[in-house]
């Protein structure tokens, strides 16, 4: 059984026919999605982060709110720039945030994208060592969190404390159990997606890869995977892991959506360069009727290897728009592909 959930960029700008004019509209948008997701039956509430730009950034704040308005919807990111990220006081905030939303965060993180500004990192008061790529410096944070959030003590007490201390070394507070295993991964090609396996983490792949092999980009996503699976079988987790992919994907059943979508001209996969070194394939759109999208998405390699569908949503049609978008797909087409 797939669980399906919305993934907004947050975007907003005062461009006309924008519902989403400023950072106070996006957010608390985005806070009235989620609660309407979970009304829908959806299973999951997820966040793009980007920094220095008009779109949803600092997440944890967005994460408790969203925690405290819902009861039962994942809430989640898709991704965290780990470049950007002290990961201690990150495990604070993804600690509160989970105990808020009892326990259900499920938390993306990568090595990010290029951002608006050159090594953006770097105004935040981080830097690569002298050895490392900033790549490196987003897996040796990873590393880092991912060890603060098992819980054990790492930190030695001051023997005169302000407030009387649990005995021996101390842990970050405040401490929530099974986040640990709510840590996700967003990989680009498939060495990384090996080891997020090797480490534990659940893998998120998006709507771009690393164009590894020039085939189609559901095939090389779903090979990804793949190769992600038989990674975590030979580390020999306990747990199973979850892997998601996310798409753009319109079921075209009023006015209002063949006027938004369908003219779509991004039908097929397209290849680029996310930077001067990378040559990159973007997926696909989908739009069309339900019962032409149903065939075309049972043909998506990946979909069908992934247990978790982010649908991308343009958020700055608004909410109401944006709920039915979410609804005509859990409707008309995620029966067909093993929802529920």
């Amino acid at each position: 059984m797939k669980k399906i959930g919305f993934l907004s960029f947050g975007h907003w700008s005062p461009a006309q026919g924008s519902q989403t004019r400023s950072a106070s509209e996006a957010l608390l948008q985005s806070i009235d999605l989620a609660v309407a997701a979970e009304e829908l039956g959806a299973d999951g509430a997820y966040f793009r982060v980007h920094h220095f730009a008009r779109q949803l950034a600092s997440p944890f704040p967005l994460l408790a709110a969203v925690g405290a308005k819902t009861s039962r919807i994942e809430i989640g990111t898709a991704v965290i720039d780990m470049r950007y990220e002290n990961p201690l006081y990150m495990a604070e905030d993804a600690g509160a945030a989970d105990l808020i939303s009892g326990g259900r965060l499920q938390l993306g993180i990568s090595r990010g994208s290029p951002e608006q500004v050159i090594d953006g990192w770097r105004y935040f008061g981080y830097q690569p060592n002298d050895d490392e790529t900033d790549a490196d410096l987003a897996r040796r944070r990873t590393e880092t969190l991912l060890d603060v959030l098992r819980g054990e003590g790492f930190a030695q007490p001051n023997p005169r404390p302000m407030f009387q201390n649990p005995t021996g070394m101390l842990r970050i507070e405040p401490y929530s159990e099974g986040l640990r295993e709510r840590i996700w991964w967003g990989a680009a090609s498939n060495a990384t997606a090996v080891w997020a396996a090797k480490l534990g983490m659940n893998l998120q792949s998006s709507t771009l890869k690393d164009d590894e092999t020039g085939l189609p980009f559901h095939v090389q996503q779903a090979d990804q995977i793949r190769a992600y699976r038989a990674a975590w079988k030979e580390a020999g987790h306990a747990r199973k892991p979850r892997v998601s992919v996310s798409r753009s994907i319109f079921a075209l059943v009023d006015d209002r959506d063949h006027a938004w979508f369908g003219q779509s001209n991004q039908s097929k996969d397209q290849i680029g360069h996310i930077d001067e070194r990378t040559r990159s394939i973007f997926g696909r759109s989908y739009a069309a009727e339900p019962e032409s999208l149903i065939k075309a998405l049972v043909k998506d390699e990946a979909i069908a290897e992934a247990d978790t569908l982010m649908l991308t949503v343009p958020n700055q049609l608004g909410v109401d728009y944006n709920t039915h978008v979410i609804e005509a797909i859990l409707t008309h087409v995620a029966p067909a592909l093993g929802w529920r």
